[in-house]
């Protein structure tokens, strides 16, 4: 039988249960990773009763009223809230996407949220997206100009533009690199499905 050996500390356990205290007859529970590597502690799983009643349809609103309301050491990242910037990509009901454009009233049962698979946890939900930045770095995707440079403004053609659509909307969220398992195993060789997209990009 093959003996499988854990690091120490990797072991996730139930963590703290934050019962509603508003009296709402609609509350659903969110069950939340937990990590905090200042503490030296296993990771968790804590559960949140929320009041569905004062909440906005988005998960990061969820978020945003648990931290805000409840429990406010709960560290995930955000920023436009418009799907835009890529920030608060996590794990939902086991599946990756943006907080900020997932309803929650997809989710049947528990809200379950974890940070995205296969990354080195910083906290909570936030992961380590260094490895993915580096790898975007190396591929150099700015647009270079293969003309002398003659001072002059050099003029993109409206059928030169027409050859960046369907690549330059990726927002390097990572959603799509972290559901891939080749990037899970292969990750320091294989660059992954949004940096070759835009290594297609800059062709």
């Amino acid at each position: 039988m093959v003996q499988i050996s854990l690091p120490k500390n990797s072991k996730v356990q139930k963590g703290e249960y934050f019962k509603d205290k508003t009296g709402s007859k609609n509350i659903r529970k969110v069950n939340i990773y937990r990590w905090d590597p200042s503490s030296g502690k296993n990771p968790r799983i804590d559960t949140y009763e929320v009041d569905m009643d004062n909440c906005p349809s988005k998960v990061l609103d969820l978020l945003n009223k648990i931290k805000n309301e409840i429990d406010p050491s709960l560290a995930y990242r955000r920023s436009c809230s418009h799907g835009v910037c890529g920030s608060c990509a996590m794990n939902m009901d086991g599946k990756n996407g943006l907080a900020c454009t997932k309803p929650h009233s997809e989710i049947k049962g528990d809200i379950n949220i974890y940070p995205l698979p296969h990354l080195k946890v910083e906290k909570d939900l936030i992961g380590d997206l260094s490895t993915l930045y580096k790898q975007y770095q190396y591929i150099e995707p700015w647009l270079k100009n293969s003309k002398k440079d003659d001072g002059k403004e050099n003029l993109q053609s409206t059928e030169d533009r027409a050859k960046l659509d369907g690549l330059y909307e990726c927002i390097m969220c990572a959603c799509c690199s972290t559901s891939c398992p080749s990037y899970w195993w292969n990750g320091d060789k294989y660059l992954g499905p949004a940096v070759l997209l835009q290594l297609i990009d800059g062709l």
